[in-house]
């Protein structure tokens, strides 16, 4: 397992620039598919036809490729490059991040405001900030940056204490490859629809193609999410109160079930079948308590006449960054949970409640 998550934590795929990240979801599920699709905005969907009967289920089991990242949006007169965000990243810290810019990967970093200048630690909006790529002027950041090239976070892969993944666009890297090794690693009753996804990080408008196209039963969406095991920084550093800690979910504790989001309620049945299979095969996990955020389980549960859906998700430290932190027995429960859904999924799990 986790074969391909190095490779796809380490692609560069802003959101509306996947390309890198669907070449290598392409091979990895090669030969263990039964048909593959890329759609007009360039979501791979692969369906694995299940063993059973003519009706069985047909499961729409989903991650997104994009990350999050930044794009050009001019360059200033000394040389500087002008950007934007491309999905959620927080501004506090992006000064002094190195970045790569452009599909040649050319390597910048971006201004920090010296220290005797910002005194007062006053946050600087990303639309203030510039990236610096050793261009001497402008006509030379020119001749090298075009508007709209996509800006990465530079940052390599690498395995922490034998036990702790840590990497760029693990959100939803992860998610892809427990996606991949749920396809590669077993057959199973039901149709599985595997959708890998664009542009969750700007609105979860692949997932929305994909589902209208696909018209599952039923919807599953494999995330990375935010962990609050960490301390509270505006805490007292010589407090041992455990209300310092904000634990939305942590880190090696097992895979998350999410019960709602802004984007979704999940529904309650899925979520109860969830938990039981969680109990019956001995897979930890744990209940996302932040309601924020959201899903490409937000846009499929909304399609055609409505799918029922759910997330399970691993939960990820620093996510949104160049350096997302994960746990490796996270990773093999969340991909032993899906197998387990899959595996044992019927229509009469849909039964009204």
């Amino acid at each position: 397992m986790m074969e391909y998550l190095q490779q796809l934590s380490e692609a560069i795929g802003i959101s509306g620039r996947e390309e890198a990240v669907r070449k290598i979801v392409l091979e990895a599920i090669d030969g263990c598919v039964d048909e593959v699709h890329v759609d007009a905005l360039g979501s791979i969907t692969a369906i694995k036809r299940g063993t059973e009967g003519s009706k069985r289920p047909k499961v729409m089991v989903d991650a997104h490729m994009d990350e999050v990242g930044f794009m050009a949006t001019g360059v200033d007169g000394d040389g500087l490059i002008k950007f934007v965000p491309v999905g959620g990243i927080d501004a506090r810290i992006v000064p002094g991040m190195r970045v790569k810019v452009g599909p040649s990967g050319i390597q910048g970093v971006v201004l920090s405001t010296p220290i005797h200048k910002n005194k007062d630690s006053t946050v600087i909006q990303i639309a203030n900030m510039r990236i610096d790529i050793g261009a001497s002027n402008k006509e030379e950041a020119n001749g090298k940056v075009k508007k709209g090239d996509r800006i990465a976070f530079d940052s390599r892969y690498r395995i922490l204490n034998d036990s702790t993944i840590c990497g760029k666009s693990l959100d939803d890297r992860a998610g892809c490859s427990v996606l991949i090794d749920v396809l590669r690693e077993s057959s199973y009753p039901c149709d599985i629809l595997a959708a890998f996804t664009v542009q969750e990080e700007i609105g979860l408008r692949g997932a929305m193609v994909a589902a209208r196209r696909l018209k599952p039963d039923v919807g599953l969406a494999l995330e990375c999410t935010t962990a609050g095991d960490i301390p509270n920084p505006l805490a007292d550093p010589d407090s041992d109160d455990p209300a310092d800690l904000n634990p939305t979910c942590r880190v090696g504790r097992g895979p998350t079930l999410s019960f709602m989001d802004r984007s979704m309620i999940a529904d309650p049945r899925l979520l109860r079948y969830l938990r039981q299979l969680a109990d019956v095969y001995g897979v930890p996990y744990q209940l996302k308590t932040q309601l924020g955020g959201g899903t490409d389980a937000g846009s499929i549960h909304r399609a055609n006449t409505g799918v029922p859906s759910a997330v399970i998700s691993l939960p990820g430290r620093y996510i949104h960054s160049p350096h997302a932190l994960i746990s490796h027995s996270d990773y093999l429960n969340a991909v032993r949970l899906a197998q387990a859904f899959l595996e044992n999924l019927t229509h009469d799990v849909l039964k009204p409640l």
